[in-house]
């Protein structure tokens, strides 16, 4: 089920659309020992409907938005979904947002408020000053111990900020390793 669409107008070569290994999609043929680039179709665009502009639109894909702090902002569509680069960090885009269209703007929205969470992740909750390696961090699952280089469950019930060095002392001894 291959549907040729025409001619790449960079590049001199065919543009088909077809169903790929797992999700329909366009290629753009390759010379022999060259590997084609593929893009995925949008929701909603079929194999049957879609035109030679609306396959070579799917292809913009890497695009460069812009500078931040001296560093490409990158939007793409990746294993994980649409999202913005911003230099080796990453930011998932939310559903409503398209990555072709994505303003610069909004890219930076998306990678403030990504530092961010990753700042507060960083950031203890608590810490005692009986042992420095006692930490009451928050992560992605809510507040755990973290403990020489090794993590634990606060019980149910148990309020993170409550807790006494005892009381996680406990909870690190009494624990199944």
């Amino acid at each position: 089920q291959v549907r040729v669409l025409g001619v790449d107008p960079q590049s001199g070569r065919a543009v088909k659309a077809r169903i790929g290994r797992f999700v329909p999609m366009v290629e753009i043929e390759a010379e022999e020992g060259e590997k084609p680039r593929f893009a995925s179709l949008k929701k909603g665009q079929l194999i049957e409907a879609i035109t030679l502009e609306e396959a070579l639109s799917l292809f913009a894909l890497p695009r460069t938005v812009g500078k931040y702090n001296d560093e490409d902002i990158v939007i793409g569509i990746g294993k994980f979904g649409a999202y913005v680069r911003y230099g080796k960090n990453f930011a998932s885009l939310a559903k409503s947002d398209d990555p072709y269209t994505v303003t610069y703007e909004r890219a930076v929205e998306l990678i403030e408020s990504q530092q961010k969470s990753a700042t507060a992740a960083a950031t203890p909750i608590k810490t005692f000053a009986e042992d420095a390696d006692m930490l009451i961090k928050n992560g992605r699952y809510g507040a755990y111990i973290a403990y020489k280089g090794k993590n634990y469950r606060i019980p149910r019930g148990k309020k993170a900020e409550l807790l006494s060095f005892d009381e996680c002392m406990n909870i690190v001894n009494n624990t199944k390793k």
